[in-house]
């Protein structure tokens, strides 16, 4: 697309072709997980801009526009036609336009005198976020939109729940244009990710028939990441598991989105910078504001991202060491060169040392680059780390998982809600929403009001509680409690290695928790259906194959050897935990290819206050 949607040509003189590139909010949203400003400057897009933004016109540059077809986004299109701002434009649309919309351009540009200067008119089809080669999300604009509470609303109408769903559709069925892959949808009953299956089935259904302008020809078929067997899409339901989305966790990129502003790759760190003398005596500075990208070009997150707190602290350690031992090697040749003070008898040394000089100056672009990681990481696990010591969130952790394996617990739930040194109001919500949602037996009355009671003096709301109790004893007309495995997190004793005097990374008092493999119920429902295992779970998981040319439904799935490609999606929204646990998953499994897909990421917080507006109903 920044190539005018053909395959790269360079002028001349090597250089890209310049441009702008004009995006809305979604469009904004899709293309800043995925590239650079560098990068967009390597492609000839010397300006970015917002559509809607004040823009001055450039008329002998070619614009490139990637942005939704919504009536305001048209209008001002239009607007910048009618007002002669570029040389050329290229229009994208992230979902398909219609026809109506289309024929308000082609007005616009016959009254414009414009027709020619538009060049190109294409449906992307990339309506969704791309966070990982293996994770995406629909939408991070107007999430609200499709997010658990607007699904699970009890005063929704039908209109209002279609109009989810056609939104939550619309994105998949995008992801599989891309894809260029027809699936096989798998998806629980009686649920919304059963709606969404109908639909999905229906719309790609449709497009196979529509021989002429069907997205799934053969050319773009098996280009992708797909073998020749069909991939297996499974939809879930955020509500098969709500305890994962509370549960406090103990991996990177989990708590770095937990305790941290993460998002889209993103994350914002306060630094203070220490303190300032002013005449009302010190105080400390205003608060730095810092902003570093998580991405795959980051080697360090891309190995530990997934790896125990502890074992990152330990990385983070290991590389200033080993950085120390490169930083020393060049100051040493400086000194023996005789850099450091002007020598005349210098020169003579020069020869031998020109070779070990050479090497040492060829590599101090990957030394800079090995400092800034080191930086970075320092930086952000501190900052996580102050989280876990302040709220105690290793014990958390590590009560939790007891709780969701039915392990005995060696302190009781009472006592850690009255702790009024561990972890924040919100932190102890969680905790007992974990332990409700767990029990296969409801507290009793007489316990609930205490815990009620204990809950509300540590200073928590109890809307989120009134919720799930409602959403529990739905459940139970439903299904039986899912189960969580039986296998807890190990301590190993205190782990108060101190990182590097200099720095602040102090693990003392913390946990060194080793995280035991077990699924969570996303995985273990992934893990039937690939290897088309019977269990109750998901005996009766409804089974649709769009290219069979009757709809007939059926739960019998029709092919019976195992999946090698799966897209996990959960309707409701998902998180890092889940994503993680089937990375994990598919690193035993030689050749399984598993992508992770949500309708938003949430992390606890945002979670918690999407339940209590459920709870305040």
């Amino acid at each position: 697309m920044l190539n005018f949607n053909v395959a790269p040509v360079k002028n001349s003189t090597g250089e890209p072709v310049w441009k702008v590139l004009i995006y809305d909010r979604f469009g904004q949203d899709i293309i800043s997980p995925l590239l650079s400003v560098k990068e967009l400057r390597d492609m000839g897009i010397t300006l970015h801009l917002l559509l809607h933004s004040d823009r001055d016109p450039i008329p002998d540059v070619p614009a490139v526009y990637f942005v939704m077809p919504t009536e305001e986004n048209i209008d001002r299109m239009c607007q910048d036609l009618r007002n002669q701002l570029y040389e050329s434009y290229y229009l994208n649309f992230i979902s398909a336009i219609s026809r109506s919309k289309l024929e308000d351009i082609a007005n616009a540009a016959l009254g414009a005198n414009a027709v020619t200067q538009v060049a190109k008119v294409f449906d992307q089809y990339l309506n969704f976020i791309t966070l990982e080669d293996d994770m995406f999300l629909l939408c991070n604009q107007n999430k609200e939109l499709i997010s658990y509470r607007a699904i699970s609303r009890p005063d929704i109408t039908d209109t209002e729940m279609e109009t989810i769903m056609d939104t939550i559709v619309d994105s998949l069925f995008c992801f599989f244009v891309t894809l260029g892959a027809i699936p096989i949808i798998r998806c629980s009953r009686g649920t919304a990710a059963e709606m969404v299956a109908v639909k999905l089935d229906k719309k790609l259904r449709e497009n196979l028939r529509d021989a002429r302008n069907s997205l799934f020809t053969g050319d773009t078929l098996g280009a992708g990441q797909f073998s020749f067997q069909r991939p297996l899409l499974v939809l879930v339901d955020r509500n098969i598991d709500l305890a994962t989305p509370l549960h406090h966790t103990w991996t990177y990129q989990a708590l770095v989105h937990d305790v941290l502003d993460f998002h889209l790759n993103r994350v914002n760190l306060e630094e203070p910078s220490g303190m300032e003398n002013s005449p009302a005596g010190a105080r400390p500075k205003k608060k730095n504001k810092k902003s570093y990208d998580l991405t795959a070009l980051d080697k360090f997150w891309q190995k530990h991202k997934g790896s125990p707190f502890p074992e990152v602290a330990e990385s983070v350690q290991q590389e200033l060491e080993s950085y120390r031992a490169q930083e020393d090697e060049v100051k040493r040749l400086k000194s023996i060169m005789g850099i450091e003070g002007e020598d005349d008898g210098a020169i003579s040394m020069l020869s031998d040392n020109t070779a070990k000089l050479t090497s040492a100056v060829s590599s101090l672009p990957e030394l800079l680059e090995k400092k800034r990681l080191i930086d970075l990481h320092t930086n952000v696990a501190t900052a996580v780390l102050e989280h876990i010591k302040a709220r105690k969130l290793d014990v958390y952790f590590e009560y939790e998982e007891k709780i969701m394996s039915k392990s005995t617990l060696d302190k009781s739930l009472l006592d850690m809600i009255s702790d009024p040194d561990a972890g924040t109001p919100e932190d102890k919500m969680r905790l007992f929403l974990i332990y409700y949602i767990s029990s296969t037996l409801a507290p009793s009355e007489i316990d609930l009001e205490q815990y009620k009671k204990a809950l509300t003096d540590a200073g928590c709301n109890l809307a989120p509680l009134n919720y799930i109790k409602q959403w529990k004893a739905y459940t139970k007309m439903a299904s039986a409690p899912t189960s969580y495995g039986n296998t807890t997190a190990k301590p190993l004793g205190l782990f108060s290695r101190v990182m590097n005097t200099g720095s602040q990374f102090v693990m003392e008092g913390v946990k060194n928790l080793v995280l035991k493999q077990q699924n969570l119920p996303v995985t273990r429902i992934l893990d039937n259906l690939m290897e088309m295992k019977s269990n109750p779970e998901t005996d009766d998981y409804r089974y649709f194959d769009p290219k069979m040319l009757r709809g007939s439904d059926s739960s019998v799935p029709r092919n019976k050897s195992p999946f090698q490609e799966a897209i996990v999606f959960v309707v409701g929204g998902g998180n890092y935990i889940e994503y993680q646990n089937l990375v994990d998953y598919t690193k035993g499994r030689q050749g399984k290819h598993v992508l992770y897909g949500c309708s938003e990421l949430f992390n606890a917080t945002q979670f918690i206050k999407q339940l209590s507006q459920l709870g305040q109903k």
